[in-house]
């Protein structure tokens, strides 16, 4: 078989498939089909304003903050835009209102985290999904930004890229070098209140194939600015950014970088995701100091590696896991991702278990699942925070 045919072959297959995904999401999916966050617990939601669930019911009670629906038992429900209205209720009342309003203030800077791995299965995207998710369901403003060709962060949030994206409206549209869009026309609200992103898709590989040319001909900004200078032109509107880089790294995980002002790294704990971690750091420290060599600086508030899809009674994994410790120190985050069926089940189906709820599996697994992200996203959130200078 000539390379010609291959070739072609391999473009016809291409060509194939993509339309026989649309021709599926448009069959099994109404056009307009989009997700819808459900309703939450007194328990759950008094959990995300920090608050006992007897004062909860006290502050109902006072009159103190806005009522919510209820269902057929009387039992409270809270949509993620009550919690909003519940905060700033809180915020006025009180002498902090920082206590509720958790976002930057002043002359805090906006918090740009890159979610980067160059192995696939490291639960990169997952982290991605839920960290942004807890921040937005805790009161802050946040963006994600979808830098992987695969887009699977943007399938999650209820895209389909291969509908949604057929001609444009990608991250992709806002960092090309020709005639690029402004980001704000590209970033899209999503069901969860406070969370917005900016979507990833196919079209994302032709960066990496015309960043070549484009630094021959010295195209303005250089490949490494192009996302930097988008996020600023919008950053007055957010607290925080997550960034799902692609598991390679190509010009643009580099971009991701250059644009971030924190760096969060999912591993799995085990020999052969290590030994990929030393390989992708050794050449993002040698391609980064290329960059700083061009005259770019590069501060970074805190560098964090998270040990994901952990099993703790699994003795190989507990062993690697100290590894890191050993090696890293305090850079290796306390707490970890649990590997947990209650997330892969959720996942099946493009769903978190923020969109699941307790009741759809058993509850023991749910609540250990939670606990896990509960218990990570709060350590993130103490980072965050001392990049802020709060205490």
């Amino acid at each position: 078989m000539t390379a010609e045919r291959v070739f072609a072959e391999l473009q016809g297959d291409a060509a194939t498939l993509h339309d026989s995904i649309r021709q599926h999401l448009e069959r099994n999916f109404a056009p307009d089909a989009r997700k819808y966050l459900r309703s939450f617990s007194s328990g759950e939601a008094a959990d995300f304003l920090g608050l006992a669930p007897g004062h909860l019911r006290k502050l109902h009670a006072e009159d103190k903050i806005p009522d919510v629906a209820q269902d057929e038992r009387g039992r409270r429900l809270y949509t993620a835009e009550d919690l909003g209205l519940i905060r700033l209720a809180l915020a006025r009342t009180t002498r902090d209102p920082s206590l509720y309003l958790r976002g930057r203030v002043g002359q805090e800077p906006v918090q740009i985290l890159s979610c980067v791995s160059f192995k696939g299965g490291s639960a990169k995207t997952t982290s991605a999904a839920y960290l942004s998710q807890w921040f937005a369901l805790h009161g802050y403003r946040v963006l994600v930004i979808d830098m992987d060709p695969q887009a699977s962060l943007s399938s999650m949030t209820g895209l389909r890229p291969e509908i949604d994206f057929s001609h444009q409206g990608t991250i992709y549209d806002a960092i090309r070098y020709t005639d690029p869009l402004p980001m704000e026309e590209v970033i899209r609200k999503t069901y969860f209140h406070g969370l917005d992103i900016a979507a990833g898709g196919l079209i994302l590989s032709e960066y990496e194939t015309e960043t070549p040319y484009a630094l021959r001909q010295g195209s303005e900004p250089p490949f490494y600015l192009r996302l930097r200078e988008a996020i600023q032109s919008v950053e007055a509107n957010y607290d925080l950014v997550f960034i799902d880089c692609p598991p390679q790294l190509g010009f643009l995980t580099l971009s991701s970088l250059v644009a971030s002002s924190s760096i969060l790294i999912p591993v799995v704990p085990n020999f052969i995701d290590v030994a990929s971690l030393a390989q992708f750091l050794t050449m993002a420290a040698s391609l980064l100091d290329t960059i700083r060599d061009a005259g770019m600086t590069l501060d970074y508030d805190f560098l964090r590696y998270l040990v994901s899809r952990f099993e703790p009674s699994d003795g190989p994994q507990a062993q690697v896991a100290g590894l890191l410790r050993a090696n890293f120190g305090k850079r290796v985050m306390t707490e970890t991702f649990l590997k947990s069926t209650a997330i892969s089940d959720a996942g099946l189906t493009h769903q978190t278990l923020f969109e699941v709820g307790r009741g759809s599996m058993n509850r023991n697994t749910y609540d250990r699942a939670m606990e896990s992200v509960n218990a990570v996203a709060r350590e993130l959130e103490q980072d965050i925070h001392r990049a802020w200078g709060r205490n």
